[in-house]
């Protein structure tokens, strides 16, 4: 009986202890979303969030959608392509399985804004104006809770960029270049988001 329960500790002990080791392998992919310059990287960090086995699942699901957008953001920069399409999609289906536990986050809400404006940009809408309301609405909602996010300002830049307002964009890029300057001395996470206004 001894033997029984000295076995079941060790395994016990050996589980949570290899937990804990991808939980901290999570946090520092996690900053390497800000490091990350091509669209390999990306794929590479999606990789590891979406095959990650941590407690906190919903933040791996969050940061594989990261990921997944900005790698599409950065080949949408080279040219439009079908496979683009599915990459957005990817974004997508990860970033909402974040919101299933995670259903009142607005860090997750604003990538799902950012995704749907995406899906416009990439010509892969089937309803247009659907996709800029959904994203329309998230600001809306987020105003309030999430005024000084660097991320919902960005959300709202790439809004006015799509009524065609320019300058009311570069006013919102740089209100969010300064946030998350804020947010980097802070150390607040997640503070990705500088990849965006560097390829405005």
């Amino acid at each position: 009986m001894k033997k029984t329960l000295l076995i079941c500790f060790c395994v016990l002990g050996f589980s949570v202890n290899a937990q804990s080791f991808t939980d901290k392998n999570l946090q520092q992919s996690v900053l390497q979303i800000n490091t990350a310059k091509t669209a390999s990287d990306y794929e590479a960090l999606f990789k590891k969030f979406s095959e990650s086995k941590t407690t906190e699942r919903w933040q791996a699901f969050y940061y594989a959608g990261v990921s997944e957008y900005l790698k599409t953001e950065i080949l949408l920069k080279k040219g439009a392509n079908s496979s683009l399409v599915l990459s957005n999609a990817l974004a997508e289906k990860y970033t909402r399985g974040a919101l299933g536990p995670q259903f009142n986050n607005d860090e997750v809400e604003i990538l799902l804004g950012l995704i749907h404006l995406q899906k416009v940009a990439l010509n892969a809408s089937t309803n247009v104006q659907k996709d800029v309301n959904a994203a329309s609405d998230y600001i809306s909602k987020l105003e309030n809770t999430s005024s000084n996010n660097p991320r919902l300002s960005i959300l709202k830049a790439r809004m006015a960029q799509y009524a065609n307002n320019k300058g009311e964009a570069e006013s919102l890029y740089q209100k969010a270049s300064k946030e998350l300057g804020e947010a980097v001395s802070s150390n607040a996470t997640p503070n990705w988001g500088d990849q965006l206004i560097q390829s405005k």
